[in-house]
C-alpha cells in the first residue's frame, strides 16, 4: 500500500472518529449539562419537580416560535431569539425531569400552513411583520383527554417569572378549577367592568377606564371579580383582596368580618394618604380635609396592630434620589422607599424568602398592640412581619395632607431623623380571632311600599362572634405599590413591563394563604436581577463622603433663591423697571452666586460618578484582555514545559 493511500485512510478515519465523537457528546450531552448561572436559571425548581412527579398521565407541550419570521422583523423582534432559547432549553428541562410524560414539540408556524391555523385556534398572539409574516411566540399545553391551556405570549414583563408561567399552566391544566379571587375596593382597580359598558364609552366617544396591570395579571391564573362596596354577604370565594378600603357601610364591613372569621383567607391594603385616590385629587384642590386615606381600624386593634393616622415609614439607606421638576437637583424623597436590602424581607417567610427588590411610596407604619385576642386562653395571635425597613428607619409625620400634595423632599427630609429599629409595613396575621361585631349589625332596608315616607325596616344582624379553626390575615400599608406607576412600566411596543417585585409580593401572598406552595417556590426564584452590589458601595461611600458639602451648597442655593424672592416682592413695579438699578444689580449678583454654587455641586456630584466610571473601564479593559492573558500563559507554559522535555531528552541522549 503506497504512502498517499495510507494518508488518505487516515484522514478517513480521522474524521470519521471526529464527527463520531461529536455525535456521542451530542448525546450524552442532552443528559450531562451543567448549570453554571448565579441563581441556577436553567435547573428546575423543587416546586417544578414536585407538580412534575405528580403527572398521571402524558403531556404534550407544543413551544410556537416563528423563527423564520423574526428574521424579517425589526429589533425589537430580534430580541426575542436569546428569549426562545431560553425558554426552548428550560422547556427541555422539564422533558428530561418529567419521567417520559412531557414531549416537546417545536414548532415554526408558516403562512397558511396548519400549524398557523393550529396556534391561531389555541389562542396565541401574532403581530404582522410583513404582509404575509406574522410572529408569534406562545406554548400550548394539551392532555391526553382533550383539555388545553396556553400561554398566547412570552412577553418581556414575564420573562422573569417563565418558569413559574410554564409550571402554573402544567398545574392548572392536569388539577381542578381555577381559584376564585374577589376584589372590593372602593378605587377603579376593576376597570370598566362589562364589555357593554366599554362599548358605550367608546360609542360615545369616551375612553372606557382599564383594569389595573395587577388585575390583568391575576385574571390569567385565577378566576377573578369585582365585589360591590355594599354588600351585605360575602361567599365563593378562596382569597379576598380589600383594595382601600374607604368609608365603606357598616354592612360591607360586617361581611367582611364573617368571611375571615369562616377562614376565608383575605388581603387588605390600607394606606395613610393614598395618591392612587384620584377621584378625591380634585376636591383637594379645594379643600384639605378630603381624605385620601383608607384604615380598617376597628379590625386592626382587634388583631393587635395599629396604624397611625398622617405617619409614614422612612429610611435614608433606602429612599432612591429623584427630581421634581425640570432644572432641579436629584434629591431623596424620604417616603418613597425602594427595598431592596435583605433585612427588608422576612427570610424565614415563603412569602418574602426571596424577594429582591419592592418599591412603596408613602406606606404608612403598623405597630403592635395590646389585643383582646391576646388575652391567655381566648386564642392567641400570631403577627409575623413580611416587609420593613432597615434598622436605621423610623416613622415621621406631616401636619396636613397638603404637605404630601406640594411634595417638596427637602422640607419632608426635616421631618425625618434615623431610628434604631425597622419599621414594618406588612404583617402576617393568624390566629382564631374574635369578632369585631360581637353583638352583630343592625341593617337598614327600604320599605316595600311606594309610600316615600314609609320607614325603613330595621333588621338585627348576628354571626360568628369567634373563629373555630385558625385564620388568616395579610395586611399591608400601602396601597400605591400595586399600582401600574410603580409595580410596572409601560413599553409603547409590548405594554406595561413588571419592574422589581411588586407583583410578585401580591402573587406570592395569594399562592400562600391559598396553599399553592410549590408555585411559591418556584416564582420566588423567578427573578434573576444581580444588584451592582460594588457600585452601591462606591456610592454610598462618596455620598457619605461629599453629604455635608452637598447639603452646605445646597441650603446655599435655597439661601439665594429666598433672598431672590425677598428682593422681589420687596421691590414696587417702578423700581423693577428702572433699569441698572440696585435691584437689577443685587438680582443678577444673586443670580451669578446660585449658578456658581450650583456649579460646585455638580463637580461633587461628578466626583462620585468619575468613582464609578472608573471602575466600569476597569471591568472592561479585565473582560478584554483576560482571554488573550489565559491563553498566553497556557502558551508560556506549554513553552518552559517543551523546553524542559528537550533538555531531559537530550540529557539522557548524551548519557547514552
Amino acid at each position: 500500500m503506497s504512502r498517499t493511500i495510507r494518508v488518505i485512510l487516515a484522514v478517513i478515519f480521522v474524521l470519521l472518529i471526529t464527527f463520531g465523537a461529536i455525535s456521542i457528546c451530542q448525546n450524552i450531552g442532552k443528559r450531562l449539562k451543567v448549570d453554571v448561572t448565579d441563581q441556577k436559571l436553567y435547573t428546575l425548581s423543587a416546586g417544578t419537580k414536585s407538580i412534575l412527579g405528580k403527572l398521571n398521565q402524558p403531556l404534550k407541550l407544543k413551544l410556537y416560535y416563528a423563527k423564520t419570521a423574526s428574521m424579517k422583523g425589526p429589533d425589537q423582534i430580534k430580541y426575542f431569539d436569546n428569549y426562545y432559547e431560553f425558554v426552548k432549553s428550560l422547556l427541555e428541562e422539564y422533558v428530561a425531569a418529567s419521567k417520559g410524560m412531557v414531549n416537546l414539540e417545536i414548532i415554526d408556524p408558516r403562512p397558511y400552513s396548519d400549524d398557523e391555523v393550529e396556534a391561531a385556534r389555541s389562542g396565541l398572539k401574532k403581530f404582522p411583520i410583513t404582509d404575509e409574516e406574522n410572529f408569534v411566540f406562545g406554548l400550548v399545553v394539551r392532555t391526553q383527554f382533550g383539555a388545553e391551556k396556553s400561554i398566547p405570549f412570552f412577553t418581556p414583563d414575564r420573562q422573569n417569572f417563565v418558569e413559574y408561567d410554564i409550571s402554573s399552566l402544567i398545574d392548572t391544566a392536569i388539577t381542578r378549577q381555577k381559584k376564585n379571587i374577589g376584589v372590593l375596593s372602593s378605587l377603579g382597580v376593576m376597570g370598566e367592568v362589562g364589555d357593554y359598558m366599554a362599548q358605550m364609552m367608546i360609542m360615545q366617544g369616551q375612553q372606557p377606564k382599564m383594569a389595573w396591570t395587577i388585575i390583568e395579571h391575576l385574571k390569567q391564573k385565577y378566576e377573578v371579580k369585582g365585589i360591590p362596596s355594599e354588600t351585605n354577604d360575602i361567599n365563593d370565594i378562596d382569597v379576598l383582596l380589600v383594595i382601600h378600603p374607604k368609608h365603606l357601610p357598616v354592612q360591607t364591613l360586617f361581611a367582611i368580618d364573617q368571611f375571615i372569621l369562616r377562614g376565608g383567607r383575605t388581603i387588605i391594603f390600607i394606606d395613610p394618604y393614598c395618591y392612587a385616590d384620584q377621584q378625591s385629587s380634585q376636591a383637594m384642590m379645594l379643600s384639605d380635609k378630603v381624605s385620601k386615606s383608607s384604615n380598617l381600624k376597628q379590625f386592626l386593634n382587634t388583631w393587635g396592630l395599629d396604624m397611625p393616622e398622617m405617619t409614614f415609614a422612612g429610611d435614608k439607606q433606602l429612599a432612591p434620589g429623584g427630581t421634581m421638576a425640570a432644572n432641579r437637583e436629584s434629591e431623596k424623597i424620604i417616603g418613597f422607599l425602594n427595598l431592596k436590602l435583605p433585612a427588608c424581607f422576612n427570610r424565614d417567610s415563603v412569602i418574602t424568602a426571596q424577594l429582591n427588590s419592592v418599591r412603596v411610596w408613602f406606606a404608612g407604619t403598623l405597630n403592635i398592640i395590646a389585643s383582646p385576642n391576646d388575652v391567655a386562653g381566648e386564642g392567641h395571635i400570631e403577627r409575623t412581619p413580611l416587609i420593613m425597613t432597615t434598622a436605621k428607619g423610623n416613622t415621621f409625620e406631616v401636619d396636613s395632607p397638603l404637605d404630601l400634595q406640594m411634595l417638596n423632599p427637602s422640607e419632608l427630609m426635616k421631618k425625618f431623623s434615623e431610628g434604631t429599629k425597622p419599621v414594618v409595613m406588612g404583617y402576617l396575621i393568624t390566629g382564631k380571632f374574635k369578632s369585631n361585631f360581637p353583638n352583630g349589625i343592625v341593617r337598614e332596608s327600604e320599605p316595600q311600599t311606594k309610600d316615600p315616607n314609609a320607614p325603613r325596616t330595621k333588621t338585627h344582624i348576628t354571626g360568628l362572634t369567634q373563629a373555630s379553626e385558625n385564620c388568616a390575615v395579610v395586611v399591608f400599608s400601602d396601597v400605591d405599590f400595586i399600582t401600574d406607576s410603580l409595580a410596572y412600566y409601560h413599553n409603547q411596543l409590548f405594554g406595561n413591563i413588571v419592574v422589581g417585585d411588586n407583583s410578585t409580593l401580591v402573587m406570592n401572598t395569594i399562592d400562600d394563604l391559598s396553599g399553592s406552595t410549590d408555585l411559591i417556590s418556584i416564582r420566588s426564584r423567578g427573578n434573576f436581577q444581580r444588584p451592582f452590589t460594588v457600585v452601591d458601595k462606591i456610592e454610598e461611600k462618596a455620598e457619605a463622603a461629599t453629604a455635608d458639602e452637598v447639603a452646605k451648597l445646597n441650603a446655599e442655593i435655597t439661601g439665594f433663591e429666598d433672598e431672590l424672592k425677598t428682593l422681589m416682592n420687596s421691590a414696587n413695579e417702578k423700581e423693577k423697571q428702572v433699569i441698572g438699578s440696585s435691584i437689577a444689580q443685587k438680582t443678577k449678583d444673586l443670580e451669578l452666586k446660585k449658578l456658581k454654587a450650583r456649579q460646585q455641586l455638580r463637580e461633587v456630584k461628578m466626583q462620585k460618578r468619575q468613582q464609578i466610571e472608573k471602575l466600569g473601564n476597569n471591568l472592561r479593559a479585565f473582560n478584554m484582555l483576560a482571554a488573550p492573558a489565559v491563553i498566553l500563559l497556557i502558551a508560556v507554559a506549554l513553552g518552559i514545559r517543551r523546553s524542559v522535555m528537550k533538555r531531559h531528552y537530550i540529557s539522557h541522549a548524551s548519557d547514552a
